[in-house]
């Protein structure tokens, strides 16, 4: 039986760090490594901001957050329902970033794909975007 987790939290520049530390203790039972760990939590970190900085730009909203293992993989869905991404392909391409006057990098697509094994992202404008990321763990 695969076990889950679901958190869902305001939209808050707070709750970035919570977010790290709640999918940290849930993926510590897979028995990983600090550095598959240190993996999993900075892409968190950077999909959680993406949602926060990009899909709500300063309005309120809710996050959610669902965290799945199955067979020695972790699988983390990040769910946020602000504007959505036009170009998914363009947003995606390091160095883009949709808000340059604010010094945003545009690296937090690559510093995700980077870090875990699979990233898929889907996008409707008006509607929010989902960011789905899997590692497997020891592999």
């Amino acid at each position: 039986m695969e076990n889950y987790m679901k958190l869902e939290i305001p939209a808050k520049s707070c709750n970035e760090s919570l977010v790290r530390a709640v999918v940290s203790a849930f993926a510590v039972q897979l028995d990983l490594s600090i550095e598959e760990l240190a993996d999993i939590k900075t892409a968190v970190s950077e999909a959680v901001t993406n949602s926060i900085v990009h899909g709500y730009s300063n309005m309120k909203g809710t996050i959610k957050v669902v965290c799945r293992m199955i067979d020695g993989c972790i699988e983390i869905e990040i769910t946020d329902y602000g504007v959505g991404i036009e170009d998914i392909d363009t947003a995606m391409q390091p160095l883009f970033t949709s808000k340059p006057e604010c010094e945003r990098s545009g690296m937090g697509f690559t510093v995700m794909q980077t870090f875990m094994d699979e990233l898929k992202v889907s996008s409707k404008l008006g509607e929010g975007t989902v960011v789905t990321m899997k590692k497997r763990i020891g592999g």
